[in-house]
């Protein structure tokens, strides 16, 4: 299963064999990395497993695709044991199922299923495996396409994204007309949702929310918003509901271009990517008073929907991401809160268009986890270990 991330194919969500050397770090010891694969995951093109989010403690959570194109849940404890699960109501045909986004310090897990009429929902899984389905007020009730790829686009009812150590829930919903909306569902059970100032209304217009990282432990949101010209703004909502629109400069304002954040961490550090005039992927990093750095590894393609994607960044700061060289090849890249970039490739990554290496998240310590698509179009998972961690 490929992310939300490239763009109409790569693009949100969730898409070297030999590092570029101008943008490689020299690291004393070279973190090991982990390859691992749920049980019951397919090996064709489009299967495979899709690691989203890993926590302080080292879960791992996501979604995995079977022989059958049907989504599951997976949780990898940090000990590598692998529990699966499905919502109840999940449907079982292809591309429907059951999609795991977001797991907070507790262990709650929250994220989206599609029903047999691929109608949206979300739901919540307790520490103890219980689990709760919802819908946000508003939501539309008929169902639309089953899609992991660009469902912010196709996307019918409510989907759960990020869960913060207070159990509150963010994502998005789209109403009978099908514009986007994002939601805050409160530990118990009560609904806020709000648009960011210049919104479109029509769809697939609207205010929007990424997977996994937009939503911070004090209760901040950043994501994006598609005006009524289909362009890209970045927004940042804070915990009392006051929201703030930004651009970075050098985004294009043309329809699917323009600024889209991606992950917020503690310290309000906001990560993300902006697409120019030309439709190439440049990263970007705003502070919190609101100054906007940008940024691109070196080997980053500047042809259409290739470049750099930053997808999310720890509370020191570190921002891990992936990026398209101009022959359509994903690598993985890390980039210190110094701005010093490494890169790098899981072993068994493919090396065609489309595939490689896909990082997806990283936790306080500095392990990053993520996909990788091999030379078959399959996804298997990965765990990238801190240089000075000690877990299997």
């Amino acid at each position: 299963m490929k992310r939300i991330s490239i763009l109409l194919l790569v693009f949100f969500t969730g898409f070297v064999l030999a590092a570029w050397p101008q943008a490689q770090t020299q690291c004393k010891h070279k973190p090991k990395i982990i390859t691992f694969d749920a049980p019951g995951a397919g090996t064709g093109p489009g299967q495979g497993t899709t690691p989203y989010v890993i926590d302080s403690q080292g879960t791992i959570v996501g979604p995995y695709v079977d022989a059958d194109n049907v989504n599951h849940g997976f949780v990898r404890a940090r000990d590598g044991t692998i529990t699966t699960f499905d919502v109840p109501g999940a449907g079982t045909g292809a591309g429907q199922g059951t999609v795991a986004l977001g797991i907070n310090p507790a262990g709650a897990i929250t994220g989206m299923y599609f029903d047999a009429n691929c109608l949206y929902h979300g739901f919540l899984r307790d520490p103890d495996g219980t689990i709760t389905t919802f819908d946000a007020p508003g939501a539309g009730t008929v169902g639309g396409s089953c899609s992991t790829n660009i469902w912010w686009l196709v996307m019918k009812g409510t989907a759960a994204q990020n869960i913060n150590a207070a159990g509150t829930i963010t994502g998005i919903y789209t109403d009978a007309n099908g514009v986007g909306h994002t939601f805050l569902r409160a530990p118990d059970g009560t609904f806020t949702t709000f648009d960011a100032p210049g919104a479109g209304t029509e769809a697939p217009q609207g205010t929007w929310t990424a997977t996994s990282y937009t939503l911070n432990p004090a209760g901040a949101i950043t994501g994006w918003y598609v005006d009524s010209g289909m362009a890209l703004h970045g927004y940042l909502r804070t915990a009392k509901g006051t929201v703030t629109t930004f651009d970075v400069p050098g985004a294009g304002t043309g329809a699917i271009q323009g600024t889209v954040p991606l992950s917020l961490n503690p310290e309000r550090e906001v990560t993300g990517f902006y697409l120019d005039g030309s439709s190439a992927f440049h990263g970007f990093l705003r502070s919190p008073r609101g100054k906007l750095t940008t940024f691109d590894v070196p080997g980053g393609g500047t042809g259409f929907f290739q470049g750099t994607y930053p997808v999310s960044i720890n509370p020191a700061g570190a921002i891990t991401g992936n990026y398209t060289d101009t022959n359509n090849v994903n690598h993985g890249f890390l980039r210190a809160p110094d701005g010093k970039l490494t890169t790098f490739d899981v072993p068994g990554a493919g090396a065609g268009a489309y595939q490689g290496t896909i990082p997806y998240g990283n936790n306080p310590a500095g392990a990053i986890t993520g996909a990788y698509v091999d030379a078959n179009g399959a996804s298997h998972g990965f765990l990238r270990r801190a240089d000075d961690e000690h877990e299997r």
